[in-house]
């Protein structure tokens, strides 16, 4: 079965689906195989649950006339989302970067649908599966589609922007994140610029952040672009006022104050502001979309427990967002501090060297009550008034037995670790 004789099944169909606990009546099932399972295994239970049709890469799977036969589930899968951009042609925005990318496509989402019909990538799906699994899910009455494209080695920002082919794309950042597949810093700069490359081969329009040098860099002479920032000869001028702890910046001469801690989240806010300027969205509108947005998913959400202020922050982490996290942290007036640190993974061969210097880095800035927590900080050299924990069952019986109180917290830590479970306990 060709590509366009596909197509026209899934327009039969009510979506697509990959796992058959999430099926949708008569959606599409594609059979993807994974570490520790193989969907050709549940057709039948596709079947039972609602499935109008099963794509299956093996021959054993097919059990009825509506189970398609491919040579492979997951290039088919990326080979339909890629032919569906073609069909519905609306514009897309992508996004990349090491941090803050679903906070930002969270925020550009916010501001444009104050005035348009707009769609974004669901929750952090954005790899190789779950870019398609957006793309399949836009329509063409979309006034925009964004999709968030997440990478951990070479090559793979490139493989995405072949299948959404953007006409708008911005990077959020460079950091230390994934330098286990990426090899350095270096590697995650050519990496996330794959999206910067795509952009000038089609000459489509790259967002600037003007004041991050090294997106300068990537971009080069290139101009078609809508750059934002604080000096006057961006397209898009964003002032930065404080964050104390919230963020608040200034946008023609209207004060926005969100609800997003960290002046690291400064540019997150600033290219949602400069996208909805682009594209004419009414000021009083980005102003009420940025202030009226809510981390959540345990992304920097300020969380109350009876006396204590909690900052949770425990979704993911690497060096970069680590560092700032702590140098935020340092800012805030507040007095009683408490750090909870977890393992920061993907870093590879870099692991020691930059637990090590976060270690350092907390005991250099703060005195007393600092906690790390994982494998990782359990090898660093740390002062005797540190306290290290290998897991988070050791520290478990630690927070118990201490009565917190009056105190400003900050959690942070790879997902991995899932630091979110101190709140039970706190």
């Amino acid at each position: 079965m060709n590509i366009n004789q596909l197509y026209h099944k899934f327009r039969e169909s009510s979506g697509v689906c990959t796992d058959t606990r999430q099926l949708t009546k008569d959606c599409m099932y594609f059979a993807l195989k994974g570490d520790n399972f193989d969907g050709n295994k549940f057709v039948s239970k596709a079947f039972k649950n609602g499935a109008k049709y099963c794509v299956v890469d093996s021959k054993q799977a097919v059990t009825n006339a509506n189970c398609i036969l491919v040579d492979d589930t997951l290039l088919t899968l990326q080979e339909l989302a890629n032919y569906h951009r073609k069909q519905i042609n609306i514009p897309i925005i992508s996004l990349t970067g090491s941090n803050g990318k679903t906070t930002t496509k969270e925020l550009i989402h916010a501001v444009l649908a104050t005035t348009f019909n707009v769609k974004a990538t669901k929750g952090n799906l954005n790899n190789h599966i779950g870019v398609p699994l957006t793309i399949l899910s836009f329509s063409k009455d979309l006034d925009f589609g964004i999709v968030e494209m997440g990478a951990n080695h070479i090559k793979e920002i490139e493989f995405l922007s072949n299948i959404a082919e953007p006409d708008y794309g911005l990077i959020t950042n460079f950091g230390k994140a994934h330098l286990e597949g990426f090899g350095s810093i270096e590697g995650v700069i050519e990496g996330k610029s794959e999206l910067f490359t795509y952009l000038k081969q089609n000459e489509k329009t790259a967002i600037i952040n003007t004041t991050d040098k090294l997106q300068l860099k990537q971009i080069g002479n290139y101009t078609k672009t809508v750059t934002f920032g604080s000096h006057k000869n961006n397209d898009c001028v964003v002032t930065f006022k404080n964050a104390d702890p919230f963020v608040t910046v200034i946008y023609d001469n209207v004060e926005i104050q969100s609800q997003l801690i960290g002046d690291y989240n400064f540019g997150n806010i600033a290219v949602a502001i400069a996208i909805g300027q682009h594209f004419k969205v009414p000021k009083a509108q980005v102003k009420s979309a940025i202030e009226t947005y809510q981390p959540n998913n345990n992304r920097s959400e300020i969380i109350s427990r009876g006396s204590n202020t909690i900052i949770l922050d425990a979704y993911n982490a690497n060096p970069t967002s680590m560092l700032a996290a702590l140098k935020n942290f340092k800012q805030l007036n507040a007095k009683n501090k408490y750090l909870f640190l977890g393992d920061m993974f993907e870093l590879g061969k870099d692991a020691e060297q930059e637990h090590q210097a976060i270690a350092t880095f907390a005991e250099d800035n703060f005195s007393e009550n600092i906690n790390l927590i994982g494998k990782n900080f359990d090898k660093t050299r740390t002062l005797n008034s540190t306290h290290k924990f290998s897991t988070f069952e050791d520290l478990e019986p630690k927070i118990k037995n201490l009565t917190i109180e009056n105190a400003t917290i900050l959690i942070k830590g790879s997902r991995g670790m899932a630091l979110e479970r101190i709140l039970e306990i706190l």
